[in-house]
């Protein structure tokens, strides 16, 4: 796990974790109490300059000692079925990962819609079979929005994660920017670019509000129609700006 900052939730989510897992807290020389509570949490917890989430990430993996990694995030939580699913998988020889479905909530609602709905990372994997991916969402060379792949078979679980990470619009809103930015710093576009990143974008709208049925989830299924449409149009902007 990855974490900064995070003395607020850093205890609801080690303690989703099933009893007896061995966990590891990659600590981002967080100011708050975040590693005096993971260790009390009875997590191993490794402090270490931030440089990056791909570089982060695979040196948390680095540290794992047993076959199977499951990476969770400090604003995520097991929901029980998914715990108890956990402790009594016994995967296929050629099984080499799992991906997991997950509920993202924006203001305290469920977002099961739309750009949101469907989400399934792969994220319970055979340790030194996986590789990290960047995948930027505009393209570009950014290490963002980065994924496990495995060269084997992947299954899916019937349990779930929860994923906390927008209490708030205005915590959506940091979080945009912060990542539109990095984005940005890895991208070159011209003028053109801009023009059909923002024709692309108006276009999204209302596929994610009609085809993948945004509008289910009310304000906050309109809202993040329009967001994830505007994000790579968002990045055009600030690397044309660049120029």
């Amino acid at each position: 796990m990855l974490a900064k900052d995070e003395a607020r939730r850093i205890g609801r989510t080690l303690a989703s974790v099933p009893a007896g897992a061995r966990t590891v807290v990659l600590d981002a020389e967080s100011a708050d109490a975040t590693a005096t509570l993971a260790r009390a949490a009875g997590a191993r917890v490794v402090v270490r300059p931030w440089d990056g989430f791909v570089r982060a990430r695979r040196f948390a993996l680095g540290l794992v000692e047993t076959e199977w990694t499951f990476m969770l995030d400090a604003d995520e939580t097991l929901t029980a079925a998914l715990a108890a699913e956990l402790g009594a998988l016994g995967p296929a020889a050629d099984v080499d990962a799992f991906a997991v479905p997950r509920t993202t909530y924006l203001c305290g609602a469920a977002i099961r819609h739309g750009p949101w709905g469907g989400d399934a990372p792969v994220r319970l994997f055979r340790t030194r079979r996986a590789t990290l991916v960047a995948r930027p969402a505009a393209g570009g060379d950014a290490e963002l929005h980065e994924r496990w792949t495995v060269p084997g078979r992947v299954e899916r679980t019937r349990g779930s994660l929860d994923h906390d990470s927008y209490p708030t619009l205005a915590s959506y809103r940091r979080k945009f920017a912060r990542y539109t930015s990095l984005e940005a710093s890895g991208v070159r576009t011209s003028f053109g670019g801009l023009v059909r990143a923002c024709a692309i974008a108006s276009l999204r709208v209302p596929w994610y509000l009609l085809a993948k049925g945004g509008w289910r989830d009310g304000w906050r299924g309109a809202f993040v129609a329009t967001a994830s449409a505007a994000y790579p149009a968002a990045v055009a902007w600030k690397a044309w700006r660049r120029t």
